[in-house]
């Protein structure tokens, strides 16, 4: 099936959804499950070490894979982010 909005996430815009999916990750439930080494290997991809943590990408991307909405993830759909 498609790839989810990754941008939904808060702290994902559009470079790093893009870096996301170059790197195999088009999920909300890839998010999720990321491991320590793979949260480190994307930091280590990034330019913003610790975003993934200190943006709490996994809590966020476990609650959109389940199919509620985050208070971000509203508002990026509502058009007001």
């Amino acid at each position: 099936e498609g790839k989810d909005n990754l941008q939904l996430i808060k702290g994902v815009g559009v470079v790093l959804e893009k870096l996301l999916n170059e790197t195999g990750f088009y999920h909300f439930d890839q998010i999720a499950n990321l491991t320590e080494d793979e949260i480190l290997w994307l930091d280590n991809s990034m330019s913003f070490p610790g975003r993934i943590k200190r943006e709490d990408w996994v809590a966020q991307a476990k609650d959109l894979a389940e199919g509620k909405t985050t208070e971000y993830s509203e508002r990026v759909e509502n058009g007001t982010v």
